[in-house]
């Protein structure tokens, strides 16, 4: 008998101050859809009890921040803190984590942000998946059109021009962010998969 594995919940939680990180958001969004994820589109500086629910029923949460001096921005650093209970009962444990962040910079110290967002999501006991992409743009070959263009593998990473709008969001990390949704929603179906063969055993 075959079982019908079902559609993994993909919660994406993240804070945009100015645009070019909700850009990256959609991004993760539509490669998670296209992957057969159902979507939860949580910005977190409005978050909401609702919300708050989606994320403890997910499968996967994808963590997303700009990277403001060095860091995740305040909102996300609220948001983050505000887990605690969460963390506190384990209710997050075992789900699939990832992350993405954007700066103007092209480092821009933007690991500090993944770094600290993976260091999250261990606390709470999560299983955190990188962007599963080799470096582009880094040989006399290679282009700025490549996927991972600026040579990140702990999450997905974008810089875009401080003075840009969110049209001037690079096509390339625009595309990388949509892997990371593709990536993250084959992770949970293994999960989702694996639970359901251990429970059967």
């Amino acid at each position: 008998m075959i079982e019908t594995i079902k559609r993994p919940l993909v919660a994406i939680a993240f804070h945009s101050g100015y645009g070019h990180t909700a850009v990256l958001a959609e991004g993760v969004k539509r490669g998670a859809e296209k992957a057969g994820a159902e979507v939860a589109y949580i910005p977190v500086d409005a978050i909401t009890d609702e919300d708050w629910q989606r994320l403890d029923d997910a499968d996967a949460i994808i963590f997303g921040s700009p990277t403001y001096m060095g860091g995740a921005s305040a909102a996300f650093h609220t948001f983050a803190e505000a887990t605690s209970g969460r963390y506190l009962t384990n209710a997050w444990a075992d789900k699939i984590a990832a992350g993405f962040t954007n700066s103007a910079s092209k480092s821009g110290d933007k690991l500090n942000t993944l770094n600290f967002m993976s260091a999250l999501a261990a606390q709470h006991h999560m299983i955190w998946v990188g962007l599963g992409l080799p470096p582009g743009w880094n040989a006399l070959t290679a282009s700025e059109d490549d996927l991972n263009r600026l040579g990140i593998w702990i999450g997905a990473g974008a810089s875009t021009p401080q003075d840009g709008g969110v049209d001037t969001v690079n096509a390339s990390d625009i595309a990388t962010a949509e892997h990371l949704g593709a990536r993250v929603t084959r992770q949970a179906e293994i999960n989702i998969a694996g639970r359901n063969s251990l429970a059967h055993r």
